[in-house]
């Protein structure tokens, strides 16, 4: 005689096993890290976001490390902060990177704000969507007369490497006298602004980066991790 299958235990294993394929799907759809990254492409706090969601800080944090299944009403919710679709969350994405940019493919650019640029920039990472830096080439032209240097400031910090020539960088009220082969790294917050030094134009590699930091991450170990966000230059 056979024993009777109990329903409320079939119930049970089937929503057991709807739970895990739910958590295997967030996975490796890498939902968590995809909320992360556009918080902090807006330079958005779990709290800020949670005001504009409902939900918590904690809970948004558990979401974004894995550590809870969301439904579809919250990612809604979150997908409506961001300006997407909730198909976001759920599309293909591709693990690696990899994005050429031919010389002959770039734009060359101008100094914005002034009447005569003292120096050129082109692009190298435009190609890079939600990319957590912008790597520029720059050419500084020889100063036709003397004139105050336009400063200008963004967040996060910026890397500067001399390929060509020699360059005055303008960093709050220092002045450092760059030649090639030397590199600087500096807080990008500080107003700052450069200055070919030489008769013939300089070149430079470029990098900026945006940081956004939590309340926890403002004294950091020396072997903490940095995230960084773009910023145009």
């Amino acid at each position: 005689m056979g024993i009777a299958a109990d329903p409320i235990m079939d119930e049970m294993q089937r929503a057991q096993a709807d739970a895990e394929t739910a958590e295997r799907f967030i996975e490796e759809k890498r939902i968590g890290e995809r909320i992360r990254r556009l918080r902090l492409k807006k330079s958005m706090g779990l709290v800020d976001l949670g005001r504009h969601t409902g939900l918590s800080a904690s809970f948004l944090s558990q979401l974004e490390t894995g550590r809870v299944v969301p439904t579809l009403r919250n990612l809604s919710r979150i997908a409506m902060v961001f300006s997407k679709d909730l198909s976001y969350f759920f599309e293909n994405e591709n693990s690696s990177i990899l994005r050429i940019h031919r010389k002959s493919e770039r734009v060359r650019m101008p100094q914005t704000g002034v009447e005569i640029p003292s120096y050129y920039f082109e692009s190298m990472g435009y190609m890079v969507p939600d990319r957590a830096m912008d790597p520029y080439f720059a050419e500084f032209l020889p100063c036709v007369e003397e004139a105050e240097p336009r400063t200008h400031m963004h967040a996060g910090f910026e890397f500067l490497y001399v390929m060509q020539g020699e360059l005055l960088l303008h960093h709050g009220s220092q002045t450092a006298q760059l030649a090639a082969g030397d590199a600087v790294y500096f807080e990008s917050g500080t107003p700052h602004s450069y200055t070919c030094a030489g008769t013939e134009p300089c070149s430079a590699i470029i990098v900026t980066a945006q940081q956004t930091m939590t309340l926890a991450q403002a004294h950091p170990p020396s072997s903490a991790r940095v995230t960084a966000e773009r910023k145009l230059f």
